[in-house]
């Protein structure tokens, strides 16, 4: 496999374990995920600075077993620069479909691949 390819599965892989509810619900695990400079953009507006989206990451959607699960396809990832991934893809959590964009990138072998931005957006019914 490349080393762009390798990126981009790890990558991909991380935007899935932030997906999963073991991940949402610890924040020590999402924050092995979030890049210390991590900023999101959600469908409302609100931007979130990493120790704001540790905070309140185990108690929104997602991040319990019992409640509804994310499930994300056409998930795709590009290489922008050496150590800078984009991951696109689209998500339906309950009811709401989504489309998100994440930026991943690694500053070292030591902290690997972390998310350095996030951006997502819902998509109306007259979108579809």
């Amino acid at each position: 496999m490349s080393e762009e390819a390798e990126g981009i599965a790890e990558a991909i892989a991380g935007e899935l374990k932030l997906m999963s509810p073991r991940v949402r619900a610890s924040r020590e695990l999402a924050g092995q995920l979030l890049d210390p400079d991590f900023v999101a953009v959600g469908a409302s507006g609100r931007r979130w600075d990493r120790q704001a989206m540790l905070s309140e990451l185990p108690d929104r959607p997602g991040a319990s077993d019992d409640g509804p699960l994310y499930e994300p396809f056409g998930m795709a990832g590009t290489v922008l620069a050496p150590g800078v991934v984009h991951v696109t893809y689209e998500a339906v959590l309950a009811e709401r479909r989504s489309l998100h964009s994440s930026i991943w990138r690694k500053l070292d072998e030591d902290s690997g691949w972390r998310m350095y931005y996030h951006q997502g957006i819902l998509v109306l019914d007259d979108q579809r």
